[in-house]
């Protein structure tokens, strides 16, 4: 009989029960369970982004009924595999190999008894926008052109299972709010109404090709990959298209709450407790969010006030979302901004961190098809995306935050230092939202130590970030638990920060469709400033910020309760980071 504790003391504790099954050597059985793990996770395509220096890939995921039962049938019996280890005799890196593992399997499994993934598309993501689709990784040789047009071939097979399940959640009321869903269809239409294969994101991976390919064979490549666009992809598209405006947004959900879905209270708090890694109520959080928004608000009206301005706190929102000066003219000119602070960071970065990875990051613009609906910026290891569309809403005193949240030292510093640890399991890459978010909102509040900040506004443009985060977990909540609606989450936003209204939309719609989410990010800046104080107190004079930030990204994501252990131990060691002959 399988354990009935709740869903978040699982995720949060997932070696809450010591393990008396008997084993010879118990690191070598965990890490036999994990490298299969991670030869299953490779074949069923789990990772859903392409590694530094692997090939594309030439298939798509199956996505199907039955292929969601032979995951959740593979995650049941893996988890027994682990609980069957001797926890008390493994090392103790394996045994943190062993709480990640087991909560990252834990949380696959209730995703599939949930049936998560009848869900495909939120106002934020969708499966036609995945990156894997058009293969935004680089391309380096022949075979990795051959893969991606076999790949283009499964994009009907694809649609199919995405549709079959979305029909399936639509039956039992397992959708998105409908009011997050109108005007997604533009980036369905845009290629449901093509005329031309070389006009669409598909063909862009082939405009350009190494002079190691023979011009022949570039040509024949191009030919096959417009062949397949025009006669197999642009039709399935137009098939969603008609499912998307006929069938599924006229009968999608139209209540906000995720408590109204299917099992909802259980669903809402599963999904705190996947992306927080706590078992905070969403009472308990609704509350710190009122009382960490009353903070952040007297910081922003003593930077007001050294901005000069006479006014009250509305007024001088109002007066940052209209007047010119705060905005770029050109899509250019926003861009060649945020690379101007990237590098600016690189001046600093050796006084804040011991440990700098090789990775270096591109800037680029948001794609056109999905930048209406999208977040104001985005960033991962190799890339910064800047979203350039309304530049109106894209406020020039906020691009310094944003900046350092979504490249570096944020994601892009994070992420790369994750891919250079060799002696990692694969799974350890995989995602933490409360680490990642929270790691990368501390970065904007290091902004200040950083000398990053040259102007009261732009000081305010980072508080009303946090003000915005710290938002998050004041609507969410209200909008999941308390039966907010749409008008009141808009609301929320536009009194407590500077957010721009098209920015307010947006996000709402995405809190609405992407339930607790949102509430990853403070709740982990908090984490992690809590055991910054708890450090500083304890170790006086000892205390060394490099080798505090580097013993923060040394572990890789971790959920916060195991972070916090973590930072005991740095302390414990006198405060010594991993490595010490770069924190001098």
């Amino acid at each position: 009989m399988r354990r009935t504790l709740p869903i978040f003391l699982l995720l949060v504790s997932p070696a809450f029960a010591q393990r008396t099954a008997p084993s010879g050597n118990a690191d070598a059985r965990l890490k036999a369970i994990y490298t299969a793990e991670d030869t299953w996770r490779k074949a069923q395509f789990e990772d859903d982004s392409e590694d530094p220096g692997e090939h594309i890939r030439p298939h798509l995921p199956h996505v199907d009924d039955a292929t969601q039962q032979a995951k959740l049938a593979h995650w049941r019996r893996a988890l027994d595999q682990l609980d069957a280890v001797r926890v008390t005799a493994l090392s103790p890196a394996e045994k943190l190999n062993y709480e990640i593992l087991r909560r990252q399997i834990v949380i696959a499994i209730h995703n599939q008894k949930f049936r998560d993934f009848e869900m495909p598309v939120n106002s934020d993501s969708s499966f036609w926008g995945n990156e894997e689709l058009t293969a935004q990784a680089s391309f380096k040789t022949l075979a990795d052109y051959t893969n991606y047009i076999a790949r283009l071939d499964e994009v009907p097979r694809f649609f199919a299972e995405n549709i079959a399940n979305m029909r399936a959640g639509l039956a039992r009321h397992f959708t998105p709010p409908q009011v997050t869903l109108l005007g997604r269809d533009a980036s369905i239409a845009s290629i449901a109404h093509a005329t031309t294969a070389e006009r669409t994101a598909y063909f862009k991976p082939l405009l350009k090709m190494p002079d190691s390919i023979p011009a022949g064979t570039q040509l024949q490549l191009r030919t096959q990959a417009a062949s397949i666009i025009l006669a197999r992809i642009v039709p399935a598209y137009a098939d969603l298209l008609t499912f998307w405006q006929k069938e599924y947004v006229p009968h999608a959900a139209t209540s906000l709450s995720a408590e109204d879905l299917p099992d909802g209270p259980h669903y809402y708090q599963f999904k705190i407790g996947e992306y927080t890694t706590t078992d905070l109520k969403p009472s308990e959080i609704h509350q710190i969010g009122l009382d960490e928004m009353a903070k952040i608000q007297a910081e922003m009206i003593a930077t007001m006030q050294q901005a000069g301005f006479t006014g009250d706190l509305p007024a001088f929102l109002n007066f940052l979302r209209a007047d010119p000066q705060f905005y770029a003219k050109t899509p250019a000119e926003l861009l060649m901004r945020a690379a101007y602070i990237s590098k600016e960071f690189d001046s600093v970065s050796g006084r804040f961190f011991g440990y700098l990875p090789r990775q270096r990051f591109a800037i680029k613009p948001v794609p056109d098809a999905i930048a209406p609906f999208y977040t104001s910026a985005r960033g991962g290891a190799a890339t910064y995306w800047v979203n350039t569309y309304d530049l109106p809403s894209r406020a020039l005193y906020s691009l310094p935050a944003l900046t350092l949240h979504e490249s570096a030292p944020g994601h892009s510093l994070q992420l790369s230092i994750v891919q250079e640890h060799k002696n990692l399991p694969k799974f350890r890459s995989a995602y933490i939202s409360a680490y990642g978010e929270g790691w990368a909102l501390y970065c904007e509040r290091l902004g200040v130590e950083m000398g990053m900040y040259h102007t009261p506004y732009e000081t305010f443009g980072m508080l009303s970030y946090q003000a915005w985060r710290a938002a998050r977990l004041v609507v969410d909540t209200g909008i999941h638990s308390q039966h907010w609606t749409r008008e009141q989450g808009q609301a929320y936003l536009r009194e407590n920060t500077a957010l721009s209204t098209h920015e307010i939309e947006t996000e709402v719609d995405r809190y609405i469709s992407w339930p607790g989410q949102a509430l990853s990010y403070y709740l982990g800046e908090l984490s992690i400033l809590k055991a910054r104080r708890k450090a500083e107190a304890a170790l006086g004079d000892h205390f060394n910020l490099r080798a505090f930030h580097d013993a923060i990204l040394e572990t890789g994501a971790v959920p916060l309760p195991v972070l916090e252990q973590h930072i005991g131990e740095f302390i414990a060691k006198g405060g010594v980071g991993p490595y010490p002959d770069m924190e001098r």
